[in-house]
């Protein structure tokens, strides 16, 4: 903090510490250069000087995600666009962020009037980033001068812990280092929206109803619950009902997967087949914190009206729509009415947890069954999750995943712990799963474990120099087959038969993964067969090294899982 005068940006930076945001990750730049300087000083939250913008902003989604608010400071324009796709996904998956930056201050903008000069990273519309940037966040804010910026701070900042998403603040490149009030040691806290309670009690009454009716009720619960703090309200409310519940692969890990309810994660064809029976024979889902994608395009055609759907945004009941309800009021009415239930026993209806069948060998590429050594996607799941299993390691790490053929395998596993698995499942964005990682760490202080695809790996493999420059020992192993596989499963799935032939646009350069780690500074093993597999887990258990670790898992170009080929609508033809 500057002992001379208290700032703006020293405002910003005092709310953003009592809200635990412990770290800032950093692109630097002229017009943001107070904020800058600001940060510098200021004790409590660390610098993270991250390679470019996706790199700082994938990093900062991920740590809102495991710390609930994240923060990142970007240069005016050529910043602040470089980093938007990152901060749309924050939006779409309710990642709280704030998105810090500065314009051209106000002498810029006379001088600019007088002369017709376009400002360096300006569009010539000084207005554009933010008026952009409304499209991706809840709420946003020019701050032209720094009366009343604190009480628009703490708006902003109240909005991002409220709605978990991004809000998006610039100033006046002076303003950041004009003086300012200090905030009160109290911290800000979310708003809390109460429910119209004759809505609520009709929502619940509706919902009591088709509950009660149902024959093979089950919950499935989505990521919501998870950003609002809701989970333990909803483990009361599986304990209350005895549903068993699944998830959506957004929502994985919104509690212990070891309950005794849990069935596993549902998505969709890519499930395990005792999931999907499952959701096929339920008549009724109580349907919690979900965000629907068209990844569940069946459920929908197929299990809508069997809906009670309580989201941040929608209570639904069958065809009937509540306005005026919030899905905390709705969860808490529904447990009360579960737990003053004697006269209609719905626990007599759950069905017991299935034993939890072993995913990987049946959904393994059957051109490999003579090849066992050879590693698959499912092979490497298989003893990698064994791996964590046996070692007791669930406890320690979290898994990070952008949308790849990896992200739907991992679907399948099961024990993992309470917001561990932090994946682009919604937005769907490849290359995600390596930037994450640095801000899943930090904001977890858990070691991030990220399997990510080459062609996503080689889109922000700089974020590889940034874990070695903050000394965090993540572990990034990048599936190697050198083509697109997920592009291609839904452009011809025909390319992966014996004699197929992928799309140009799908191959892949070749990259010497070993000599990279080498160049910028991390650990580096390669996994030829299951047998080097095993060997680099074991490395990895012992290891007490302080960097990272980039793993070659080296997989045949045409492995196909079978949780991919299910999701396809494609008939596969191998005798054209």
């Amino acid at each position: 903090m500057q002992n001379d005068t208290f700032t703006v940006a020293d405002y910003l930076l005092t709310r953003l510490k009592q809200l635990d945001v412990t770290e800032l990750f950093q692109i630097p730049g002229d017009y943001v250069k107070n904020f800058k300087q600001a940060l510098e000083k200021f004790k409590g939250i660390e610098t993270i000087g991250t390679s470019n913008e996706l790199d700082a902003t994938y990093a900062a989604d991920a740590y809102g995600r495991t710390r609930g608010l994240s923060a990142v400071s970007l240069q005016y324009g050529v910043s602040t666009f470089s980093a938007l796709n990152a901060v749309a996904g924050a939006y779409v998956e309710s990642s709280p962020m704030v998105v810090i930056s500065a314009t051209p201050g106000s002498n810029d903008r006379q001088i600019g009037n007088m002369y017709n000069v376009l400002y360096h990273h300006s569009t010539g519309n000084l207005k554009a980033d933010q008026e952009i940037f409304n499209h991706v966040t809840v709420a946003s804010e020019t701050l032209s001068t720094s009366v009343g910026a604190a009480k628009k701070i703490d708006k902003l900042l109240i909005a991002a812990i409220t709605h978990k998403k991004p809000v998006y603040i610039a100033c006046y490149s002076e303003v950041w280092g004009e003086p300012c009030k200090r905030p009160s040691k109290k911290k800000l806290q979310p708003k809390v929206k109460k429910s119209k309670q004759d809505a609520l009690k009709n929502a619940v009454d509706q919902a009591w109803a088709q509950l009660s009716s149902a024959k093979k009720p089950m919950i499935f619960a989505g990521v919501e619950i998870l950003r609002h703090g809701l989970s333990d309200l909803l483990q009361k409310i599986i304990d209350a009902s005895g549903f068993i519940y699944t998830t959506t692969s957004l929502g994985k890990t919104v509690l212990d997967e070891k309950g005794d309810k849990f069935i596993g994660t549902y998505s969709d064809a890519a499930s395990i087949d005792n999931v999907k029976n499952y959701v096929k024979e339920s008549d009724c889902f109580l349907t919690l914190g979900t965000i629907i994608t068209d990844d569940y395009l069946w459920f929908i055609e197929n299990k809508y009206s069997n809906m009670v759907l309580a989201t941040t945004t929608e209570i639904r009941v069958g065809y009937f729509t509540y306005k005026g309800v919030t899905m905390k009021d709705f969860m808490e009415a529904l447990l009360q009415r579960f737990e003053n239930s004697k006269s209609y026993p719905l626990k007599e209806k759950a069905p017991k947890q299935p034993k939890y069948p072993e995913p990987w060998t049946s959904s393994s590429d059957p051109k490999y069954n003579d090849k066992p050594d050879v590693i698959t996607y499912n092979r490497f799941f298989q003893h990698t999750v064994k791996h964590l299993d046996d070692n007791k390691m669930w406890d320690s790490i979290n898994l990070t995943f952008g949308v790849s053929s990896a992200m739907y395998v991992a679907t399948n596993i099961y024990g993992m712990k309470k917001n561990s698995f932090i994946s682009s499942a919604a937005w769907q964005c490849i290359g995600y799963e390596t930037g994450a990682a640095l801000g899943a760490q930090l904001g977890s202080k858990k070691q991030s474990w990220t399997i990510a695809g080459d062609g996503g790996f080689m889109m922000i493999c700089q974020s590889l120099s940034t874990l070695v420059k903050y000394d965090v020992n993540s572990v990034i192993f990048v599936m190697s087959n050198q083509v697109y596989a997920i592009e291609q499963v839904f452009v011809d799935i025909d390319a992966f038969c014996p004699n197929g032939k992928f799309d140009e646009f799908d191959y892949l350069p070749k990259w010497d993964y070993m000599a990279l780690a080498k160049a910028y500074g991390a650990n580096g093993y390669q996994a030829n067969n299951i047998k080097e597999l095993n060997k680099v887990l074991e490395k990895l258990r012992t290891s007490k090294s302080n960097k990272p670790t980039l793993v070659e898992v080296i997989i045949p170009e045409k492995d196909l899982a079978g949780q991919m080929k299910n999701l396809t609508p494609q008939v596969m033809n191998c005798n054209k």
